[in-house]
């Protein structure tokens, strides 16, 4: 997708019976509201089923804003997760799928919305994750997708699974930053109060051990605070000083809350700073380790590749591809 596009990217969801309201919330919650914020609008959103439909739970009904039919047509193809997952779906959904993949569109899915995928024979030969209770059932009637259990979400472009409902909005953002670049799923998840990039894979959520609560202070000025001093050394104790904690009760709190160390956070923040200034500047990679307090671009193209799984030059080059349309 061009930032210079006239028109907005088309982003189409599911709607059958009993959907998940959760997922359905985190595709408009990205996708449908308007993003002052942002040049332009990047999205236009519509919701595409056969009619009202309850949603799970039955708490409330849902009235799609386009027919089923719709879904094919458009530039992103969200199904957010499948109600029944041990059951077939309904040929009519089984057919727009085929037909929107076979148009070109990206298709996304999350949670147990990747059941539906294989069924419909997307996901043969590719990779692919779903949460962590469907992973058996989708690799006993699916043996032809190359399963990834430890994952919040595969991109295997055209297509992209996300593990879980909190994973849905990892992978949202995920295209997000594919679409606009790293400033612009900053300025998203800012909005969300959700980390651009979490860290993590789904290990770390099945039967976890219950946590014990640390009370602490909002990760939103420690994050301003990092990022006016991402070019110079950032030990953890100055990040307890800020917070007035103690280092080890520091990284206990911070790990409670963020699921990482400290430092893998840190280095997290410099590459995305790395991301935007390749982005929107002509700076060199030597000079962009320093902006982003890598201090040599070894040290950059090392974590670079480890986050990201490419090099600096090869980003700027594939992101200046993606702007050019």
């Amino acid at each position: 997708m061009s930032k210079e596009s006239c028109q907005p990217h088309s982003v189409g969801v599911l709607v059958v019976a009993d959907t998940n309201p959760f997922e359905m919330g985190v595709a408009t919650e990205v996708f449908g509201l308007d993003r002052p914020e942002l040049p332009g609008r990047p999205y236009h959103l519509e919701t595409c089923g056969t009619g009202a439909v309850r949603m799970r739970q039955g708490f409330f009904t849902l009235e799609p804003s386009a027919p089923l039919e719709a879904l094919a047509t458009m530039d992103t193809v969200i199904v957010p997760g499948h109600p029944t997952p041990n059951e077939a779906a309904a040929p009519e959904v089984i057919d727009v799928l085929r037909s929107a993949h076979a148009n070109g569109s990206r298709i996304v899915s999350f949670c147990s919305g990747s059941l539906l995928l294989a069924e419909a024979g997307l996901l043969d030969g590719r990779r692919a994750t779903t949460h962590w209770r469907y992973a058996e059932e989708l690799a006993r009637r699916f043996p032809g997708v190359d399963l990834r259990h430890d994952v919040l979400y595969v991109e295997d472009d055209p297509i992209y699974t996300a593990a879980g409902s909190a994973a849905a909005l990892d992978l949202a953002l995920h295209l997000v930053r594919l679409d606009h670049g790293e400033e612009a799923v900053n300025i998203v998840a800012r909005r969300l109060v959700f980390p651009a990039h979490r860290p993590g894979d789904q290990r770390q959520f099945v039967d976890p051990p219950t946590p014990e609560r640390f009370d602490g202070p909002s990760l939103e000025g420690l994050q301003q605070f990092v990022e006016e001093r991402l070019h110079e050394p950032i030990p953890v104790p100055l990040l307890a000083d800020q917070v007035n904690m103690s280092v080890t009760g520091f990284h206990r709190w911070f790990k409670a809350a963020v699921g990482s160390t400290p430092q893998q956070w840190v280095i997290l923040q410099r590459v995305g700073r790395a991301r935007r200034l390749l982005e929107a500047t002509d700076a060199t990679v030597e000079q962009i380790a320093h902006h982003a307090g890598f201090g040599t671009s070894t040290n950059l193209r090392q974590h670079f590749r480890r986050t990201v799984g490419t090099t600096p030059t090869a980003y700027r080059a594939a992101f200046e591809q993606r702007r050019a349309g």
